[in-house]
């Protein structure tokens, strides 16, 4: 048997006929770039998570750069974001002219240690981003307290959470900006780059529109100099097209989740991921640790089971940030975590069959009966 890590396939048969007919309606009215497709889903995705204001973007990594520029974070600042992430988090603070400040991961969630926040604010720290990380929510009541206390931004990195609630609140309504990714293979995906930011401050709304938009609300008139960063009308469609279906994706992946748990329970060598009964989490991935991560890996590749590590190298760990001077021992939860972390096949189409097979071939190779 082969079991992809994701089934892209699969989805697009299952509801091909609403998503042949989104694109065939651009091609048709020929609205490529911005046009009443954009925002109809902007306005869609803005009522659905309740709030007042929703911009697409060209992808993810735009949306943060773009919230950072609103919000007036560059040269001298520093802002203060997780260890174990996919660059974009701390890159775009590098580009907004900052520095990023790295804290540990919590272990049990692999999100940021809210605990650790406030030992690394200085006096030039001005924003704090949390990952709501492989789809559950960071302690993002307590770190939103720290910024209201602080007097830090709060920008919500929810590229990977589309949905989830804390406390049965979503994610992305915390701080003063939120930021999706819409890659292929996430959640709610588009059929290529797509990203969007949603915020209930007017203010904040129009400043990142206009610089998304090269710097102008309307054309010809630029009242700064921004970036070309917009959401196509191609992607906006196929974003509305599926928008109706998230939530029951989100709960087939929580199902497959809690199938995983059940399955795995007790194999030695293998730790399954915690689920929270208080907070939601919708499983953009799952995620196992083993100290035996790579030779499992190999072994399950071998079955015909595709994997992934999310991420092999902890950020500040990478040659990109030597510069900072951080150690595994400064991180030393991030640090060790990035040896034994992997995702298994994980996305709503996914089978028992599929799944049996690939807890046997784990129970196999751990030795479990």
């Amino acid at each position: 048997m082969r079991v992809p890590f994701v089934d892209l396939k699969a989805q697009y048969h299952a509801i091909q006929p609403a998503i042949d007919a989104a694109i065939a309606s651009v091609i048709k009215d020929t609205a490529f770039i911005k046009g009443k497709y954009v925002k109809a889903f902007e306005q869609a995705f803005a009522e659905a998570y309740g709030v007042a204001h929703c911009l697409g973007v060209g992808n993810g990594t735009d949306a943060i750069y773009i919230a950072l520029k609103a919000l007036g974070i560059g040269a001298g600042d520093e802002v203060i974001t997780v260890a174990n992430s996919w660059i974009s988090t701390s890159e775009t603070i590098t580009q907004a002219g900052a520095t990023p400040v790295f804290v540990d991961i919590d272990p049990d969630t692999y999100t940021i240690d809210a605990g650790q926040i406030t030992a690394k604010i200085s006096p030039r720290t001005k924003a704090v981003i949390p990952v709501h990380l492989y789809g559950q929510p960071a302690e993002i009541d307590q770190i939103a307290a720290i910024c209201r206390a602080q007097g830090l931004h709060l920008i919500e990195d929810c590229a990977q959470a589309h949905f989830v609630t804390y406390g049965g609140r979503r994610v992305g309504t915390f701080g003063d900006i939120a930021t999706f990714s819409f890659y292929p293979g996430k959640n709610l995906g588009a059929y290529g780059d797509a990203g969007a930011i949603i915020t209930q401050n007017e203010e904040l709304a129009a400043r990142m529109r206009m610089f998304a938009n090269h710097g102008a609300l309307k054309k010809h008139q630029h009242q700064i100099e921004g970036i070309n960063s917009r959401l196509d009308g191609l992607q906006a469609a196929i974003l509305s097209a599926k928008l109706p279906h998230i939530h029951d994706w989100n709960r087939q992946r929580y199902e497959h989740a809690r199938r995983y748990n059940q399955l795995l329970a007790g194999v030695e060598g293998v730790e399954i991921p915690v689920i929270r009964r208080e907070h939601e989490h919708i499983f953009h991935l799952y995620v196992i640790r083993s100290g035996r991560r790579e030779a499992l890996r190999a072994f399950l590749a071998e079955q015909g089971i595709e994997t992934a590590v999310h991420y092999p190298t902890a950020l500040p760990l990478l040659p990109a940030y030597h510069y900072l001077g951080v150690s595994r021992d400064d991180i030393p939860v991030a640090a060790a975590y990035q040896d034994q972390i992997l995702s298994l096949p994980m996305f709503p189409e996914l089978s028992r069959e599929q799944q049996d097979y690939v807890v046997e071939k784990i129970r196999s190779f751990m030795g479990a009966s």
